[in-house]
């Protein structure tokens, strides 16, 4: 029987990639898939909570993955965080970034790019369990929970 993989490992193990020490990773780099992955576990929940028209997918999605958001999140799952995990959350809030959310606050998209690195640093190490136990705290913490699931069921 082939032992199960994770997304991740499946994609290392089709493009041959070796592993890489994520002491070694930006916390920019991270920031760049944790933005990728926390906007597919959300668009994932939300398509499988129930089907729905596409743009109130978007809606729905625009309001959980925008920077104001992942820093009210963050701000809500803090104390939540292993040592490690809070280490990763500060250098991805204090990294340097040249550009900034057209509707956010600088202090509202450090927190975001912090919470994206958090998200990409669990994701390449393969914490999957754990960033998703994360990811729903802070959606339930937030009240964002509700938005997924207030149309499981309903078809349109």
């Amino acid at each position: 029987m082939e032992e199960s993989l994770s997304l991740l490992n499946k994609i290392k193990k089709e493009f041959e990639l070796e592993e890489v020490d994520i002491n070694t990773y930006s916390p920019l780099t991270l920031a760049f898939i944790g933005d990728c992955i926390f906007d597919l576990v959300i668009r994932t929940a939300l398509v499988c909570s129930g089907n729905r028209q596409t743009q109130k997918l978007h809606k729905d999605k625009s309001g959980i993955v925008k920077a104001k958001s992942q820093a009210d999140m963050i701000d809500a799952i803090t104390e939540e965080l292993t040592d490690v995990e809070e280490s990763w959350y500060r250098r991805g809030r204090n990294a340097k970034s040249y550009s900034v959310a057209k509707n956010a606050t600088v202090g509202d998209y450090r927190k975001a790019t912090g919470f994206e690195t958090l998200m990409g640093y669990l994701y390449i190490t393969g914490q999957d369990d754990r960033m998703l136990k994360l990811t729903k705290k802070a959606l339930e913490a937030c009240g964002y929970i509700d938005v997924i699931s207030k149309n499981n069921g309903e078809h349109e």
